[in-house]
């Protein structure tokens, strides 16, 4: 039991950073209709940028704040130079477009920032906290968990209660019908594509002092972020986030539980090497069952 629920905050903690990932694609792919691979890169820009501030500040919380700063601002200006003029493009443009960004971006940080850079959990997060379950668990990873759930209710509130979440959600569902009812639909592009590098920065730099910082690591995360992305309904905030959740739940407890239970069959080598790829295996049938049950995924955005 206390090996579930510890994987249980694993697989929160996973889904949660997935969440804040997904969030921004969802948006620029429900607003701009475009498929944007290089939002991966962001959120190893991100990273590299809190190791880099992190180091000059001397602080961790500054060090964050200037990542997300930066990234928002050099994503930004990204959309106004280039992206901008994919938006008319058919999706394999835009594919083979963002592809190439995702090229040019790493190798731009490796030479700016190198291979790679430390990234260190902050002072007074290093040791394990004791939980009222019984068992101890990783303060830091606590920390991640809690500014997850609050920049979930932050988007929440963002997109369901501001008159920015109002575009956005008409942007989402018809974005010609906003076109011609007065909004400007450029600089609301811009302003999402923003927020979503905001949140790679973010997902980036907490996940630093846990993951290696290193060039590529934005294409290790890409792909479950689209995964969360179908799964939940392009477009939709509430269905990035109850993707993002199943997808962490499933690949880190079935990493977990099929692991023991190949154990009863199997040598315990083998079972440490079958167990994680089932795992993965397992992820990508729930996209498949959810695709057959709902091909508008879980949470569709109204008028798509």
């Amino acid at each position: 039991m206390t090996l579930f629920l510890e994987q249980a905050l694993n697989g929160l903690q996973y889904g949660l950073m997935l969440f804040l990932l997904a969030a921004g694609l969802t948006i620029v792919f429900g607003v701009m209709d475009m498929i944007n691979l290089a939002h991966g890169s962001l959120y190893m820009v991100g990273a590299f940028l809190a190791a880099w501030l992190t180091q000059l500040a001397g602080s961790f919380w500054l060090g964050l704040l200037g990542s997300v700063v930066l990234t928002a601002a050099g994503a930004m200006l990204l959309e106004v130079t280039v992206l901008r003029s994919l938006y008319l493009r058919d999706h394999l443009s835009q594919v083979l477009a963002t592809f190439a960004l995702i090229l040019v971006l790493n190798d731009g940080v490796r030479m700016v920032f190198g291979t790679d850079r430390p990234l260190s959990v902050p002072p007074g997060f290093e040791q394990p906290v004791a939980l009222p379950l019984g068992f101890q668990y990783p303060a830091w990873r606590l920390v991640i968990i809690a500014t997850g759930l609050v920049l979930a209710l932050v988007l929440y509130l963002l997109v369901q209660r501001t008159r920015f979440g109002a575009l956005v959600r008409a942007g989402a569902s018809n974005r010609e019908m906003s076109s011609a009812m007065g909004v400007d639909v450029p600089l609301l592009f811009t302003a999402v594509f923003g927020v979503g590098a905001a949140l790679c920065a973010v997902a980036g730099a907490l996940l630093g002092p846990l993951l290696a910082v290193q060039v590529g690591m934005g294409e290790n995360i890409l792909i479950p972020a689209f995964v969360v992305v179908v799964i939940g309904g392009i477009g939709s905030m509430r269905g990035a986030l109850v993707g993002a959740l199943l997808v962490g739940l499933v690949d880190t407890l079935g990493r977990t539980l099929l692991q023991q239970v190949l154990r009863e069959s199997l040598p315990p080598q083998w079972a440490s090497a079958a167990g994680p790829a089932l795992a993965s295996v397992a992820v990508y049938v729930l996209m498949a069952a959810v695709l057959v049950w709902r091909p508008q995924g879980l949470l569709p955005v109204r008028g798509r």
